[in-house]
C-alpha cells in the first residue's frame, strides 16, 4: 500500500505546474512550446474554439474540447480559464485556475475526472467537483459523490459524500474520507493517516466492519474505530463501543467504554453499570 501513497500528491502538483505554464500572459496561441522546468518539456495548448484574452476582466479563456499538454501530463475540459489579478508594480499575477466541463487530468500514473476544477492560487487549494469524481492510481481508487479537495499548505486532501476507497481488495467508505501526507528524509511524499468521519465501513476479504469514525495510520497499518461498533465474520458477529484493528496481521480488538462520569453529588451505588462486549457466533455443523 505505501508505494501508492503519494499518488494524489504528485498528480496535483503536476496540475499546479501545468496550470502556471500554461496561462502564461504570453502564450496566447492555439499551440504553444515553452521551454520550462528542469526537463525543458514544451507546453501545447489546443482549443476548437480557440483562445480569449479578455483584458478588462483580466481573464483568459480557451474553450471547445479545450486541452493542455505538459510532458506526459494533461488538462482536458469544456473550458478553461485562468483569472488574474493586478499586482503592485502594475502588471498581472496569476489568481484563479478553472477547468469547466467533463473535465479529465491524466498522468501516466493517474487519472481524476470530475464536471469542475478550480486551483485558488492565493490559498493553495484545489478542488473537483461533480456527482461522480473519480481519481484512479494503478489498482487504487477514490470516488467521491460530492467533491475532492486538496490543501496544498496543509498537505492535506478531502473526499466528501459518500466517499469510497478501494486498495488490494480492501475497501474503505464513509460519508468524509481525510488523507494527511508528509515528506519523508527523501523529500518524497507520503500518506500519514487516512481519518474516516460518519457512516464508515470497512470491507475486506473476510469481514466487514461499521462504525461511526475512525483512523487508520499508515505506518503500523492499525485502524482505531470509535461509535457503535460492528464486526461481521462468516455469519458471526460482535458489537462493542470501540476496536483496534491491525489490517496486517489481521488482529481486531473489540473495547467499551469506561462508566460515565457523574456529578459528585449522586451516590456510587446509582451508577450506570458498565457496558460489555457482545458477540452472536454461529456453528456451521448442520
Amino acid at each position: 500500500m505505501k508505494s501508492d501513497n503519494s499518488m494524489s500528491l504528485s498528480l496535483f502538483i503536476n496540475i499546479i505546474i501545468l496550470f502556471f505554464l500554461l496561462f502564461s500572459p504570453s502564450g496566447w496561441t492555439q499551440s504553444i512550446n515553452l521551454a520550462t522546468g528542469k526537463n525543458n518539456q514544451p507546453i501545447e495548448i489546443t482549443a476548437d474554439n480557440g483562445i480569449e484574452w479578455q483584458r478588462n476582466n483580466q481573464l483568459m479563456i480557451a474553450s471547445g474540447k479545450a486541452r493542455a499538454t505538459r510532458g506526459n501530463t494533461s488538462v482536458e475540459a469544456d473550458t478553461l480559464q485562468a483569472f488574474y489579478q493586478k499586482d503592485k508594480n502594475g502588471g498581472s499575477d496569476l489568481s484563479k485556475i478553472k477547468a469547466i466541463g467533463r473535465v479529465k487530468i491524466t498522468s501516466p500514473t493517474q487519472i481524476l475526472t470530475g464536471e469542475m476544477g478550480v486551483y485558488d492560487l492565493t490559498t493553495g487549494i484545489l478542488v473537483i467537483t461533480g456527482k461522480n469524481v473519480l481519481l484512479i492510481s494503478g489498482k487504487n481508487t477514490i470516488k467521491a459523490n460530492q467533491q475532492l479537495e486538496y490543501y496544498e499548505k496543509k498537505a492535506m486532501a478531502v473526499a466528501r459524500k459518500n466517499a469510497r476507497a478501494n486498495h488490494d481488495g480492501k475497501r474503505l467508505r464513509a460519508d468524509t474520507l481525510v488523507a494527511l501526507f508528509y515528506r519523508d528524509k527523501m523529500g518524497k511524499t507520503q500518506l500519514s493517516r487516512v481519518q474516516a468521519f460518519d457512516n464508515v465501513r470497512i470491507v475486506t476479504n473476510t469481514e466487514s466492519i461499521w462504525a461511526n469514525k475512525g483512523i487508520y495510520d499508515v505506518g503500523s497499518g492499525i485502524a482505531t474505530l470509535d461509535g457503535n461498533i460492528r464486526i461481521t465474520r462468516d455469519g458471526n458477529q460482535l458489537n462493542g463501543d470501540s476496536a483496534i484493528i491491525n489490517l496486517t496481521t489481521g488482529i481486531s480488538k473489540l473495547l467499551t467504554s469506561s462508566n460515565a462520569q457523574l456529578p459528585s453529588n449522586i451516590e456510587n451505588n446509582s451508577r450506570r453499570k458498565k457496558k460489555r462486549v457482545r458477540g452472536y457466533l454461529r456453528s456451521k455443523r448442520k
